[in-house]
């Protein structure tokens, strides 16, 4: 009986034990699953955070990048507005020198032509015409009668209108419709432009006293006398 029961003893602790082993081995494996499984979570963490930390460095280099984009475009913005102030400035600077310059060769222009209207009677004397001079006004028609009468009302003398004749007859042909396409002068005294006549009168276009009238007292401003006037012309070409 004793060796019975030892028998069934063993027997009772071999089962007990492999129940023991499986029950081990559940939990041993149950263990591993749970370790396999928390390793997986914490891989797709930390997955999850690089992911995370990639993003934030990408988000961090755009910045830089559009920071760096900003201030190069302040930079070439303010060099611009620098550059085209230098340009206006030098701009500026070049248009007051031609005009300087332009001021300067209109002066020196009108100096020497005064010199040599000087050398050749001036406007502040008298070229005496030397040749053929007119009795009186009744020797002409037309426009060149109305143009010596009215230069004797003017005050000069009769033999001025010899000069008077021949500077107009060059300029016009004591013509008062005649016009320079070129240029724009008008009438018998060729005025430029020919609105200047109308501070004398306003039908300064058709009539020739009107105009005659305005020749006369550019001509005694500027030269004093008609053949001063046309002393000038004849060494310039103009008057």
């Amino acid at each position: 009986m004793n060796r019975l029961w030892s028998r069934v003893g063993i027997r009772s602790a071999s089962v007990g034990l492999l129940v023991l082993g499986v029950i081990g081995g559940v939990y041993l494996g149950q263990g591993r699953e749970v370790q396999a499984r928390s390793a997986g979570t914490q891989l797709a963490v930390q997955a999850d955070t690089d992911e995370m930390q990639l993003l934030k460095d990408r988000h961090n280099q755009h910045a830089a990048v559009r920071a760096y984009q900003r201030e190069a475009e302040g930079e070439a913005a303010s060099k611009a507005a620098t550059e085209a102030k230098a340009a206006a400035g030098k701009a500026r600077t070049l248009e007051k020198k031609a005009i300087e310059r332009k001021a300067a060769e209109e002066a020196a222009k009108k100096a020497a032509d005064e010199k040599k209207a000087a050398e050749s009677g001036g406007s502040g004397s008298t070229v005496e015409y030397t040749g053929d001079i007119p009795s009186s006004c009744d020797e002409f028609s037309g426009n060149r009668a109305t143009g010596c009468a009215l230069m004797l009302e003017a005050g000069f003398k009769i033999s001025q209108f010899s000069c008077l004749n021949k500077l107009w007859k060059k300029e016009s042909g004591w013509n008062h419709r005649a016009s320079n396409p070129s240029s724009g002068a008008y009438g018998i005294p060729q005025a430029l432009p020919g609105n200047k006549m109308g501070t004398v009168a306003s039908d300064w276009k058709t009539n020739p006293a009107t105009q005659i009238k305005w020749g006369l007292g550019y001509i005694e401003g500027r030269y004093n006398t008609p053949c001063n006037a046309w002393a000038h012309s004849q060494d310039t070409g103009w008057y």
